[in-house]
């Protein structure tokens, strides 16, 4: 289940299927019911995560979507390699903002949120 770290970043501890589409639903379901003006941040914690498939990919996409759209920042922190090569190979290495770990990934969501 996403935690809220924060009233305005929630974390999501990821783990291998099916718990991975399970989290992404949870998440789905947690932000369907935010207004938008109280969406928050999303940080990804894929330290236990070692396959990604395309339905897995898909609601990665969705899920940056939904938060851009309310101008809101997602942060993947501590992708393992295997997660890693399938990120470069799709290319989607360049879409998403990385953090080695989830303390480095919440000051930086903390510092864009202080910087307006």
């Amino acid at each position: 289940m996403p935690i809220d770290w924060s009233d305005s970043i929630v974390v999501a501890e990821l783990a291998d299927e099916p718990a991975l589409s399970d989290e992404f639903n949870a998440l789905f379901e947690r932000l369907g019911d935010a207004p938008p003006d109280k969406m928050p941040h999303v940080v990804l914690n894929f330290a236990n995560v070692t396959y990604v498939n395309s339905s897995n990919l898909a609601q990665l996409l969705r899920l940056r979507k939904m938060l851009a759209d309310a101008g809101r920042s997602l942060r993947v922190c501590s992708v393992t390699d295997e997660v890693w090569s399938v990120l470069m190979v799709t290319g989607l290495d360049k879409v998403f903002k990385f953090a080695p770990d989830p303390l480095t990934a919440l000051a930086g969501l903390q510092l864009e949120d202080a910087e307006g």
